[in-house]
């Protein structure tokens, strides 16, 4: 396609000339039209009206390409919000509508501190509204123009805008539209992304049938303005973007008019910040150029990926938290009088890390986030029996748990619930890479002829589609647990993961395994999960078969100790017969195999909920952690100890490390909800619990919290309805319910 004013040739699909940036398609000079003239001020609703019987209109506070926003009074609960409503001159096109409802379809779906909350999506004379969460606070915009940020005070705002964008990606949604004006921060410093008007889910159908090149065109990425495909590096190079407004009070990419930003955004490389503003720390300038990279596969490839750099340039900028005083300082501390036998101590702690003496005197965060995050997708079952799939799925799940105790530094391991989604084989590996936000995938097949089994693995780099280990390894099914194991170093090899000595042992030491033994044991494992009655009873069956073949197979006993203590939780039994039922299973598993993490973390739990020995259950927590620091099931329920022992700020980030481990597993979504209510988080609870729900419509823990947060947050109308929902299936009950009120002299 030739460009009609410099004639040059660009690609057919482009809308933008690569030259002169020139809008060339139809599409680009519609994109471009819409915006001017939405820039047009209209009236839309007057104020004290009243929307869907229930939001008065205060004030028009802001518009743009997507929508028009009010502040507004929610008369029910007695507080503000913010609504956004399509202007009116845009209802007639299908597919702005579609795509504003969708804008709240993805956030509504994320739960996270820096995004704005999503309340409500109604619709009143026939124009839909998004309710939202009302901030006070300014735009990066508005505060971008009163000059440059403080370098630590811009480093700990885009921290907390990329870690919100992160979850959004975690989750398979990009913004595209990130800029300064769609950021705000609050009157305490929160910053909140908003807006996701633009965003686009992953896996799921584009949001407009055309090409048209969408965003504010001087935070386009470059495949962005070229109307190519994208994904999440698009918002890393826009927050990129943003972060160089910060710091040097000027955008990257300027021009008199749209094409010439978007020449500029193709072609040419933004002067260093630290050029422009005197002054600023080393290590700014390189990452603003990485996230700047033209060429995506240069970039930063996650958010948790910017923000490790990130992090690392503010612990230079943080002040000494002890004040200084005569005599010298080290590391912080004040070592006036201290002995020479005593700062030697001191230099030993740092140098070797001991106890994690150094981390803490830099205040580094214990759950450092790994350099290789790897998914094993679900092993194909080429048996071509059905029946055999609990086979692949469980060494599936068995290998996972071989590779999750390997070093915490060196990888993380994308938990079994999430990849499960994947067993179909249908996504291409390249879209699963993004989806999950790892740089490796494990797939692979099992082959299974009477007792004998083969096992093919091959370790796939996301980035550049490249196959980099591959091997097929044969046994009889009763030395499956050395096959993982010679798998599990292969693979370690393959990565570059160091292995500690203890480590290694512990590979090379596979015993052999009764196969019946081992059939039983995961069957039983991949029925107790679900903490449904008959399943729960299936799995003990199981469980118990595996201890006739084998009495001394240790996971079985750990098995019955999850079984009980399951049934306890669920009051299908009472405490006083399962709670000792639990802890005889689980102390014979430990005495067999004391390195099982299964094992300690299920004494773990006997402990924290069925003895409440809060003081013998935490090293257990912390011994399971050590032996599987990839366990997002230890993450999650240990989080809820810590709460319990007040200590909820500690357990949140082994809650929010539970999710990244497994993000598309309902439970760990629901304990976290949950979970936040210890920090009275209420509005956060609530989109952690629809988000749980969205992936398990039944699940106790999240449908738990509603009641809860309505009955605290004084949600009397919200309270009633989901409590009727809940007993509509039992009109006696129901009934009964009614007349309660009535008698009660409710309404």
């Amino acid at each position: 396609m030739k460009c009609p004013k410099c004639q040059f040739d660009n690609p057919d699909a482009t809308n933008f000339c690569g030259k002169c940036g020139m809008p060339l398609t139809a599409d680009a000079r519609m994109a471009d039209s819409l915006t001017k003239t939405l820039a047009t001020p209209l009236l839309v609703i007057a104020k004290d009206k009243l929307i869907a019987g229930k939001y008065r209109i205060i004030e028009e506070i802001g518009r743009g390409g997507m929508g028009v926003v009010y502040k507004a009074e929610d008369l029910q609960l007695q507080r503000c919000v913010a609504l956004k409503f399509l202007p009116p001159h845009l209802m007639d096109f299908p597919e702005l509508r579609e795509r504003f409802l969708i804008e709240a379809r993805a956030a509504a779906s994320l739960s996270h501190p820096n995004i704005c909350v999503i309340h409500e999506v109604g619709e009143s004379e026939e124009h839909p509204y998004i309710a939202m969460e009302y901030v006070e606070g300014e735009t990066f915009r508005d505060r971008i123009r009163k000059g440059p940020l403080k370098p630590e005070d811009a480093l700990g705002i885009i921290s907390q805008v990329a870690a919100g964008l992160g979850e959004a990606h975690n989750k398979g949604i990009i913004h595209r539209d990130i800029k300064s004006a769609n950021i705000m921060v609050t009157t305490k410093g929160q910053a909140k992304v908003m807006d996701f008007g633009l965003a686009k889910l992953h896996g799921g159908s584009s949001l407009t049938k055309s090409r048209t090149t969408l965003g504010t065109v001087a935070y386009m990425s470059p495949e962005q303005a070229r109307g190519g495909d994208l994904d999440q590096r698009t918002d890393i190079w826009s927050l990129g973007v943003v972060f160089y407004e910060m710091l040097a009070g000027q955008l990257p990419f300027r021009g008199d008019h749209d094409q010439a930003v978007i020449h500029s955004i193709l072609h040419r490389e933004p002067t260093p910040p630290s050029k422009i503003q005197a002054g600023l720390p080393s290590g700014l300038d390189d990452i603003v150029r990485r996230a700047l990279a033209k060429n995506a596969t240069e970039r930063y490839q996650t958010m948790e990926e910017l923000r490790g750099d990130l992090e690392a340039v503010a612990e230079g900028l943080k002040p000494l938290r002890a004040k200084r005083r005569a005599g010298k300082n080290i590391f912080g501390l004040n070592v006036a009088g201290l002995s020479r036998a005593a700062l030697a101590v001191l230099l030993i702690l740092f140098g070797l890390n001991i106890g994690g003496f150094r981390d803490r005197v830099f205040g580094r965060k214990a759950l450092a986030e790994p350099a290789i995050k790897l998914a094993i997708l679900p092993l194909r079952n080429l048996t071509g029996d059905p029946a055999q799939e609990f086979m692949s799925d469980g060494i599936t799940e068995e290998l996972a748990a071989q590779l999750g105790r390997l070093n915490p530094q060196s990888l993380r391991l994308i938990g079994r619930t999430t990849v499960m989604r994947y067993k179909k084989g249908e996504i291409p590996l390249d879209q699963i890479g993004r989806e999950l936000g790892v740089n490796y995938i494990l797939e692979g097949s099992i082959q299974r002829e009477a007792n004998r089994i083969r096992v093919s693995a091959d370790l796939i780099h996301v980035g550049d589609q490249t196959q980099i280990w591959s091997d097929t390894f044969e046994q009889e099914l009763s030395g499956i647990l050395a096959v993982q194991s010679q798998l599990a170093r292969s693979v370690a090899k393959a990565l570059a993961v160091k292995l500690l000595p203890a480590e290694e042992a512990r590979l090379a030491s596979a015993r052999t395994v009764n196969p019946e033994a081992y059939e039983a044991y995961l069957k039983g494992y991949s029925l107790w999960k679900t903490m449904k009655p008959a399943d729960l009873d299936a799995a003990q069956r199981f469980f118990d078969q595996a201890l006739e073949k084998d009495p001394s197979y240790a996971p079985a006993f750990a098995g019955l100790a999850w079984v009980w203590m399951a049934r306890q939780q669920r009051e299908f039994v009472p405490p006083l017969e399962a709670v000792p039922k639990a802890k005889a299973a689980v102390l014979q598993a430990i005495l067999l195999d004391d390195n099982s993490p299964v094992a300690h973390e299920a004494l773990a739990g006997v402990l924290s909920w069925g003895e409440w020995d809060w003081a013998g259950a935490e090293p257990e927590w912390k011994r399971a952690l050590e032996l599987d620091p990839n366990s997002a099931n230890a993450h999650a329920y240990y989080a809820h100890f810590l709460a319990i022992r007040g200590r909820a700020d500690e357990g949140l980030r082994h809650s929010e490390l539970a999710i990244k481990l497994d993000p598309m597993n309902a439970l760990y979504h629901g304990l976290h909800a949950v979970f936040l209510q210890y920090l009275r988080r209420y509005d956060d609870v609530l989109a952690a619990a629809r988000t749980a729900l969205s992936l398990q419509p039944d699940l106790p823990f999240a449908l738990g919290v509603f009641q809860d947060v309505y009955i605290i947050k004084g949600m009397r109308e919200e309270q009633l309805a989901d409590q009727r929902l809940r007993i509509a299936r039992d009109p006696e009950r129901l009934a009964a319910f009614e007349r309660g009120l009535a008698e009660a002299g409710y309404e």
